[in-house]
């Protein structure tokens, strides 16, 4: 009798089911050390929390959209080696943000690093110059990535009528505000039908990059440049008079493509085994992204003869022209689709992403309405009210469409916001903070200093470059917005501080005050 029972407890615990069980068990109970209860259904296993952080890089999709800035900053060389310097350099702050999600898995994430980093008593201000600069990074990202599916859409429109039907301002505008409408339906579902629609998308994605690769390369024929030609060709079309400068701007394109891989710690309360998972999908969709876009970017050097020609043309993004004088109005128009697609799913992936930092911070009382934006919804257990303010705020960034240098405002405030939240906590840790550091299953042990201090130098230098404008005499037409996105709400937040929020927010809130083990 004793042996049939110690047999069926074996069995108990050896139970797949049981196990998984034991791991969210876990999972919970590290997360009330960071002082919240668990209110998500953990559905996301770790291949899908890496389709997840690499849905919202969308290869293909994010080298269509930023060609222009390699092409424009330095020809080939812009399109070759300005996506591959910043990858080298972006790789130190995805090493530096693995090893923090693995330490404190939580929705929270960036400003929760940053307040428990933080020297004493300047917690509070930390967490909330890091929570306000994502959150801004997040919704012009949300609203950077649509507006350029919007502009996709516009391309394949003009492509498909010959060039004579050419939408307007309003009219791109207009289908951001459909695609912002139609993501705030699909981020409102449940996480389970949220987890498994990442690995179709994740699919849909690398196949559409690598057919994209095969495709140029082949059907190109002979028209191919040099080697040479196609690695060190320059060509300075920026307006700016000095070459290095021009050749600087070209790196907004990796910066852009590589951000919302921390949307790994976002979703980590929805992560069965977070703390070892959340890191790996950080690293591993920066890594893939970076790899599969360069390959891509090689290829799209490979087939342009000129750069003036392909600046030249009247379609919205230059993507369009490359894949319509290589493939031809078929070929362009048969793949054109999935990339599309492609930048319709990174939008939503992203706009899961922002919901659950808007849904953080107003869990720790720091947004207007936070009671409004932190509530659950009881059918989906996601936070519904949060996603629709994503939608909304992004639609209203959106108005900077109407100007000339719409994506490229919308880019750099996506930029600045997001690695300046990165770059907070980092920035904390190198100079102290680490000490305070609960070590994960994540760790870069004596590495992390150094490591750190060059994201933290990067991001520093990069943040300074996406203030300048993308010519040399702009005007209200051409004028980078992005200072006034990001200024806008600097100026808001600290002015919060200064009168209101010193006196109470006192950084993250626990929402867990006993632990049961």
């Amino acid at each position: 009798m004793e042996d049939k029972n110690k047999e069926s407890e074996e069995t108990t615990l050896q139970d797949p089911v049981h196990l998984n069980d034991l791991k969210r068990a876990d999972d919970d109970v590290l997360l009330a050390t960071l002082g919240y209860k668990s209110q998500f259904k953990r559905e996301f296993s770790l291949i899908e929390t890496v389709a997840f952080a690499f849905s919202i890089m969308g290869v293909v999709a994010a080298v269509s959209s930023t060609l222009s800035f390699g092409l424009v900053g330095g020809g080939h060389v812009g399109l070759v080696l300005g996506w591959l310097i910043p990858c080298l350099f972006v790789s130190t702050i995805a090493l530096s943000m693995a090893e923090l999600t693995s330490s404190m898995p939580t929705s929270a994430g960036l400003y929760y690093f940053a307040a428990k980093l933080a020297p004493p008593g300047y917690g509070p201000l930390a967490s909330w110059i890091t929570g306000w600069a994502n959150i801004t990074g997040q919704i012009a990202l949300v609203c950077s990535i649509d507006f350029t599916c919007a502009e996709m859409i516009s391309t394949a429109i003009s492509v498909g009528s010959d060039g004579t039907v050419v939408l307007s301002s309003g009219a791109t505008y207009g289908i951001l505000l459909a695609i912002l409408f139609t993501h705030g339906i699909v981020c409102s579902a449940a996480t389970k039908t949220l987890a498994r629609l990442n690995l179709i998308y994740a699919t849909i994605n690398v196949g559409t990059t690598v057919a994209a690769i095969i495709a140029l390369l082949v059907l190109s024929g002979n028209k191919k440049v040099s080697t040479r030609e196609a690695f060190l060709g320059y060509q300075n079309s920026s307006g700016w008079m000095n070459n290095g400068w021009a050749f600087l701007l070209s790196f907004t394109a990796p910066m852009w493509t590589l951000t919302g891989y921390d949307s790994a710690a976002h979703i980590s309360e929805e992560v069965a085994g977070a703390a070892r998972v959340a890191p790996i999908a950080i690293l591993v969709g920066v890594s893939a992204t970076a790899s599969l876009g360069w390959l891509l970017l090689i290829a799209v050097s490979f087939v342009i003869p000129s750069i003036n020609d392909v600046l030249a043309s009247d379609l919205p993004l230059p993507m369009g022209q490359v894949l319509l004088d290589v493939l031809g109005k078929p070929g362009m128009l048969a793949i054109w689709p999935f990339i599309i697609i492609v930048q319709y799913v990174s939008g939503a992936a992203q706009g899961v992403d922002a919901s659950r930092t808007v849904f953080a911070f107003s869990r720790d009382n720091a947004l207007p309405g936070s009671r409004w934006w932190k509530k659950i919804d009881q059918d989906s257990l996601t936070p519904v009210n949060a996603v629709w303010f994503v939608m909304v705020a992004s639609g209203i960034c959106g108005v900077v469409g109407f100007s000339e240098a719409a994506f490229t405002s919308l880019a750099g405030a996506s930029i600045m916001g997001l690695y300046t939240s990165y770059t907070v906590p980092i920035f904390l840790s190198v100079i102290g903070g680490r000490n305070r550091l609960v070590s994960g299953p994540f760790s870069l042990g004596k590495w992390s200093k150094p490591i750190g201090t060059i994201a933290v130098s990067w991001v520093s230098f990069i943040v300074v470059l996406l203030l300048f404008p993308s010519s040399q005499n702009p005007v209200a037409d051409n004028m980078n917005y992005a200072i006034v996105i990001v200024g806008g709400v600097v100026v808001f937040a600290s002015a919060s501080w200064v009168l209101s929020a010193r006196k109470w927010f006192d950084g993250p809130v626990k929402t867990v005050q006993k632990i049961d083990i």
